[in-house]
């Protein structure tokens, strides 16, 4: 699905990514570990066309994403790639259902449409009870939930987490670790996935190990 290919990347003097290539296979469950400064967010960033590599090419399908402008690659993120973050980034003023619809909104989808789908999502995930409250009325566990709903609103081929369990205690971490799974066996859903918890890199599919900005099997 996702194929780097001599990856490079730095930020003035430092050398963050130092030649990575990797393939990234669809329907699967994939970890990126290593210790804190190794790349593994950068590289998740490149993977996300959320940042450009400084050299390297990135494909996604075989369509070179590297290749695209700015406008064309927004397009593209909108509509093939979820992310889920570590501090959920919702927006405050709005209801869980309001913060899932928003992606959806941005790719200019039917409302009602985008509406359906978020209830259906919010639903599938434990939530349903729970669509009209704000994050400060939901729980850290059901926050990440939400913000889960809102990278699965747009149907992505992969959804990106950057340590996306690791303010949560142990018990809600392993409930959405779960989430992860069910849903890649339920619907086919590929996740790329950075972390520091063992647990569930012992679980995942494939497990890569970023150290000294290179990629390691």
């Amino acid at each position: 699905m996702i194929t780097c290919k001599n990856i490079f990347k730095s930020y003035g003097t430092l050398q963050v990514l130092n030649d990575v290539s990797v393939e990234i296979p669809s329907s699967r469950v994939v970890c990126i570990t290593g210790p804190s400064g190794a790349g593994k967010s950068t590289l998740l960033h490149i993977l996300g066309t959320l940042d450009r590599p400084d050299k390297g090419e990135v494909f996604f399908d075989q369509r070179p994403v590297h290749e695209l402008k700015d406008k064309e690659l927004a397009l593209f993120r909108n509509r093939n790639i979820g992310f889920v973050f570590q501090f959920h980034h919702l927006l405050p003023e709005f209801s869980a259902l309001e913060n899932v619809c928003i992606p959806g909104y941005i790719g200019h989808h039917p409302v009602a449409e985008v509406k359906k789908r978020a209830r259906y999502l919010l639903d599938l995930l434990g939530l349903g009870d729970r669509v009209e409250h704000r994050p400060s009325e939901l729980s850290g566990g059901e926050q990440q939930r939400v913000s889960v709903a809102r990278a699965l609103i747009n149907n992505p081929k992969v959804v990106l987490a950057d340590e996306p369990s690791g303010n949560l205690d142990t018990q809600r971490a392993e409930e959405l670790h779960q989430i992860f799974f069910d849903l890649k066996d339920n619907i086919g859903q590929t996740f790329v996935i950075v972390t520091h918890n063992e647990q569930l890199a012992a679980r995942a599919d494939l497990v890569f190990k970023m150290k000294d900005g290179q990629l390691f099997l």
